[in-house]
């Protein structure tokens, strides 16, 4: 048999699938393999039933979604129309990237293996389900899967077994090669493509919003930096509901743009065109030609923590000794724990590491800076208003992180710290956005009420839907906030309190700190038990959770599961029932981040 070109198709949310399935690829090449990498979205899936070596690699998303870069491809494989025998020719492995914390974990990789399957196609080996809760995080499933898939392509393909593979220390050719522009550095290129005709924005093509107003929130004494921050969206045709989320593209702060290209001995102003080495394209959200500060500042992500696979990378072009030898280590699957200690746990940027290994950052060459940062990924924020509220406008409501670990500098969110450092007094700013659908909906009926439990930043979906609802008249909403304190973190309180008094409010507030012992919000869904259980089971009441996904939305589905027992007088088990048809059929949504 000749040798197999390899397909690596990933669906991938926040970079992890892409990166495994870049890792994928750069194994073939070391066996000499022709290989391709794409995001299942950008391949023609007319083409599948001609390939006859993929490999899929992807992730699970909120309730067992699939990532928005497959979302095509997944309903064109669940058309009743496929014949059967369709994929006959097919080779296949499929690997799924969850975290068995969630309740759909790998669902997406599960369905699309069988799927596979159901059409005719070979499976080389059984799903691999990683897993991020694992002591040693998803490699202590993918290595061992990855081993066994090389092994089945090995025994498939003897040929490959005459072809001497590169040696492990021996860098690959690089994705793309840098050409440098020694013309005068004229005004050109930078400004991202960004739209302004009736296209709706989207990722390759963001919305340039003016931001209007950003507005710290909590009390200067508070803990936390909170802002409310507003973009005119006028000329965008942007739409969006209740329930819908804001993405955009944050940038790296000047002083680390600076500090890499100092590392790296890069002129900043440098302007260069890309040149792929094989068949792939070029970024489409790098302008050509480029300048070396546009590419640092709003594509690498040299603030993340690194991967597994930079150091893999990084070990390659080392010539001191002690500084490989670290790298090899954190690169094995035997230094895991290492790594994670020096990396993962004081949460180390990429940027740092490269401070930390100097004699090998100076061989860095330009070429492999694609290869070798991931690009920035988009953050999502909930939309914090309404268009009937607001026309014209958008407003988010953003924690600034920031905390400490046992590096002496604090660490930083990247969208949160950029996006606070935006200052409208000193002169326009333009932030580049686009609108995607939320997982949240709300009812179109105009007597159902809704109550909404958002304690934190986790408000922001509930006050775009109850503008949103008042209005279209819808009056019955029901709404538990929580805090710290009254006085400091008491979101839009007067804005609450003027809806309260309008008679299309109820308000239950629960302020953590303010006394003695703490009081949440599920220790308020417990005490309205009875209001809740005449709203849910006599007026047909959604309820909806919003906020950080840590203990908060177990304790109220509980103090939920609670009052249905009290006040229904079911048993524990019907009270699970009746919460999981609320579920099932939408009456109960919640929409929780980490």
């Amino acid at each position: 048999m000749s040798q197999p070109p390899l397909l690596v198709l990933y669906g991938s949310q926040t970079g992890t699938a892409q990166d495994t399935a870049q890792r994928i690829a750069r194994q073939a090449k070391r066996k000499r393999l022709q290989v391709q990498v794409l995001p299942l979205d950008n391949y023609n899936m007319a083409n599948l039933i001609s390939e006859s070596l993929v490999v899929f690699v992807c992730a699970t998303t909120g309730q067992g979604d699939p990532p928005d870069n497959m979302k095509n491809f997944w309903r064109f494989l669940f058309r009743k129309s496929l014949p059967v025998g369709s994929l006959s020719r097919l080779d296949c492995a499929v690997l799924g990237l969850g975290d068995s914390s969630y309740p759909k974990f790998n669902f997406v990789a599960k369905k699309l293996h069988k799927r596979l399957l159901q059409l005719g196609a070979s499976a080389l080996l059984p799903v691999g389900l990683a897993d991020d809760q694992h002591d040693l995080g998803s490699d202590a499933v993918i290595d061992p899967w990855l081993a066994s898939f090389w092994e089945k392509v090995l025994t498939l393909y003897s040929s490959l077994a005459d072809v001497t593979p590169l040696r492990e220390d021996e860098p690959l050719p690089p994705t793309y090669t840098f050409h440098f522009l020694d013309d005068v550095k004229e005004e050109t290129g930078d400004r991202l493509r960004i739209t302004t005709d009736q296209t709706v924005p989207s990722q390759s093509h963001p919305f340039p919003a003016r931001l209007v107003s950003n507005r710290r929130v909590t009390d200067p004494s508070h803990f936390q930096d909170v802002r409310h921050i507003e973009f005119d969206i006028t000329g965008s045709s942007i739409q969006f509901a209740a329930g819908d989320v804001v993405m955009m593209c944050p940038r790296n702060a000047p002083e680390d743009v600076e500090q890499f290209c100092q590392l790296l001995g890069l002129d900043p102003e440098g302007r260069f065109t890309l040149r792929p080495t094989d068949n792939t394209a070029v970024p489409a959200r790098l302008p050509q030609p480029c300048s070396v500060r546009h590419l640092v500042e709003s594509y690498l992500d040299i603030g993340a923590v690194p991967r597994r696979s930079f150091f893999e990378m990084l070990s390659t072009f080392s010539n001191n000794e002690l500084e490989q030898e670290k790298l090899v280590e954190f690169s094995s699957a035997a230094g895991q724990s290492e790594l994670h200690s020096y990396c993962n746990r004081p949460r180390r940027t990429a940027l740092e590491v490269l401070a930390d290994f100097p004699h090998t950052t100076a061989q860095l060459k330009v070429d492999y800076l694609l290869d070798l940062f991931p690009e920035i990924q988009p953050r999502s924020f909930s939309i914090a208003s309404s268009l009937q509220a607001h026309p014209h406008r958008l407003q988010i409501l953003v924690a600034v992180v920031r905390y400490k670990t046992k590096i002496h500098k604090p660490r930083r969110g990247l969208c949160s710290t950029w996006l606070a450092s935006l200052d409208p007094a000193q002169g326009e700013v333009y932030v580049p956005l686009w609108v995607k659908k939320g997982t949240l909906k709300f009812p179109k009926d105009r007597d159902t009420p809704v109550i909404m439990v958002g304690p934190g930043t986790g408000v922001a979906p509930f006050r775009s839907a109850i503008q949103e609802r008042i209005a279209e008249g819808k009056t019955a909403n029901v709404l538990f906030f929580g805090c710290r304190s009254e006085s400091r973190d008491f979101y839009f309180r007067s804005e609450w309190e003027e809806m309260m008094k309008a008679g299309h409010l109820t308000l239950f507030t629960a302020f953590s700190r303010d006394q003695e012992d703490k009081v949440y919000v599920q220790h308020r869904v417990k005490e309205n038990a009875e209001l809740l259980w005449d709203l849910i089971a006599n007026k047909s009441a959604c309820f909806y959770i919003a906020g950080n996904a840590k203990q908060m939305p177990a304790s109220v589905s509980d103090a939920l599961k609670e009052a249905f027992q009290q006040e229904g007088g079911m048993s524990a088990d019907e009270a699970e029932q009746m919460f999981e048809a609320m579920e099932r059929t939408g009456r109960l949504q919640s929409e929780t981040w980490s």
